[in-house]
């Protein structure tokens, strides 16, 4: 049987949080469920903007303290990989949002397929997009 590793965009986080049911349900199937800090971040700068900033935090800490869910570390590697996804999608003409470019990175860096409501994330060859809207 093959493992479910998956890489959720702060989309996919949020619609998983408001009940979207596919994301949820691809969440609940997921060996392993990775974030990285471009992604915990967006979603910290988005609490900040909220009322409900502190129950959030909560709701995130309590999210990745589960066995199946890890932080990734953004390192050379991963910059080289942005590097690569950066000048090819410049050179076709087809950018996407930086934060999005080292989410991207990441998950060809370690093989993981984004989840994602982003439909952007599809001009990247070098990455698997599950996009859910």
């Amino acid at each position: 049987m093959e493992t479910i590793r998956i890489l959720l965009d702060t989309s996919a986080y949020i619609a998983f949080l408001k009940g979207h049911p596919e994301i949820k349900q691809t969440i609940q199937k997921a060996d392993e469920i990775n974030l990285n800090p471009v992604v915990v971040g967006e979603l910290l700068a988005g609490f900040m903007k909220g009322r409900r900033a502190a129950q959030n935090r909560e709701i995130l800490k309590e999210f990745m303290g589960s066995p199946r869910v890890r932080l990734m570390a953004i390192d050379e590697e991963t910059s080289e990989r942005y590097a690569a996804i950066f000048n090819y999608l410049r050179e076709e003409g087809t950018p996407i949002p930086t934060n999005d470019l080292w989410i991207a990175a990441n998950a060809m860096q370690f093989g993981l397929r984004v989840v994602t409501t982003d439909r952007h994330f599809q001009q990247v060859p070098q990455v698997i997009a599950e996009i859910h809207e």
